[in-house]
């Protein structure tokens, strides 16, 4: 395969996977510093186009297939060196700002994404709007040069940390309810933005929920059309079930935070960076791969790896990463033809969903009556592991305990099927009124 790409100097690449990792190797080994700071090393890493390499060269990236952008991040890993600057900034609003912002809006955004300098947040979700998301009723009323935000969010993975929101917004409630919406880029560090973390059974606070009481975002912060924002949507939504998917592959070293609320960008790099990793497969089957080595050194533990029904299973759950795998490669492959695979992110997602639950059933088989334990937090977690002298213990439990999220997140199961259905397969959509009557006649939930 042939991949030719520039990144922000001018430079030229061209040549095989081969070559762009020997570029990569080269341009490390003239870079990387420990001693510089995050925003110091990510500020590098970004601008040579080395952060989000799969993202178009005008928008800060080198036009690489999925595939070799997971190559580039396990070579930055291998080599030792802090890895891209997390998050949904660089997972999902980089490639929608590149795919249907301005140019002055991608050096805007996308530029602060890669470099590290904001991290970001998705608002799309509502209390009355998560699987039927164009439903949602938060507000965006224009005012001059400006748009006056007012709604609920709920849902909302890394509020409490990010410095910009994509936010959708009803602008037009008077048009069906798919063509009233638009998309923008909205400060969450302003006054009416109230973050407040949603506790769940893990232990953890991975999602927010947001109120939005007149707070400001300028027209020029607008992706896209006014009230074309669902298919703005649509794009961030195929990113989301492409990522969350089986085949999303793995990312670079380090655990280092992007934006400005962590304080990690005056940090010494190599602080977050650990041991070096040796070459590995490519990161499609990751998950499955990970989730089968935990389960086998409990099952170990615990002396059950001759138990024949547990042995098919963990084959099960190898057999789904493989193919999840397979379905990347395809995708790869189509790609570089100039051809697509219709629905192949929505059965991504449903294989993710399905892995994550054989996860929890396997687990909790082999994990028995320990499987009642839980620990709720590092401090908990490390007692736990040295009473019953379990250490994958609390990870099998914390997997168990969400593994009923991924099947609603990033669109429900239900969604993806329908999807399939409707636009894979052509089946008829369910009669409503949903797609010409105005929103504002549309009946509501009290």
């Amino acid at each position: 395969m042939t991949t030719t790409a520039t990144n922000q100097t001018g430079s030229a690449t061209s040549g095989t996977d081969d070559t762009i990792l020997a570029e990569l190797r080269t341009w490390l080994a003239d870079n990387w510093d420990p001693d510089l700071t995050v925003g110091a090393w990510w500020e590098r890493l970004g601008l040579a186009g080395w952060s989000a390499p799969s993202l178009p060269a005008n928008a800060y990236g080198r036009d690489l297939s999925r595939a070799d952008a997971v190559r580039v991040e396990q070579a930055i890993a291998e080599h030792g060196a802090l890895g891209a600057p997390g998050g949904l900034g660089l997972m999902l609003a980089a490639p929608t700002i590149a795919t249907h912002g301005t140019q002055a809006q991608i050096d805007r955004y996308v530029k602060r994404i890669v470099t590290g300098k904001d991290a970001w947040c998705q608002l799309f979700s509502e209390p009355q709007a998560g699987s039927d998301l164009a439903g949602l009723q938060t507000r965006a009323v224009p005012d001059g040069d400006e748009w006056v935000v007012s709604g609920q969010k709920v849902w909302t993975s890394g509020g409490q940390i990010a410095d910009f929101g994509m936010l959708l917004a009803r602008t037009d409630p008077d048009a069906p309810k798919h063509r009233g919406i638009s998309y923008f880029a909205i400060g969450m560090h302003q006054p009416g933005v109230d973050v407040r973390p949603l506790r769940e059974m893990t232990g953890r606070a991975m999602f927010n929920e947001v109120f939005l009481s007149e707070a400001r975002v300028a027209d020029d912060a607008r992706i896209g059309d006014c009230n074309d924002g669902w298919r703005v949507a649509n794009t961030t939504l195929a990113f989301e079930r492409a990522s969350l998917g089986s085949g999303g592959g793995s990312t670079g070293g380090g655990v280092a935070s992007p934006g400005s609320v962590m304080g990690h960008l005056e940090r010494r790099a190599g602080d977050f960076v650990g041991p070096r990793r040796s070459s590995g497969s490519v990161g499609p089957e990751t998950m499955a791969s990970s989730g089968t080595t935990l389960l086998l050194a409990l099952a170990r533990r615990r002396s059950l790896t001759d138990d024949p029904v547990l042995r098919q299973d963990l084959v099960r759950l190898y057999i789904l990463g493989e193919l999840g795998r397979f379905n990347a490669a395809r995708v790869k492959a189509a790609r570089q033809a100039g051809r697509e695979i219709p629905g192949m992110p929505n059965i991504a997602k449903l294989s993710m969903s399905e892995m994550t639950r054989l996860l929890r059933d396997v687990g909790l088989r082999i994990a028995g009556a320990y499987g009642m334990l839980h620990g709720y937090d590092d401090e908990s977690r490390a007692v736990l592991a040295e009473v019953t002298g379990l250490p994958e213990l609390a990870m099998v439990t914390e997997m168990a305990l969400f593994a009923q999220a991924p099947a609603i997140y990033g669109g429900t199961d239900q969604i993806q099927r329908n999807i399939i259905g409707e636009r894979v397969l052509g089946l008829p959509k369910e009669p409503g009124p949903d797609r010409d009557t105005p929103f504002s006649a549309l009946p509501k939930n009290a």
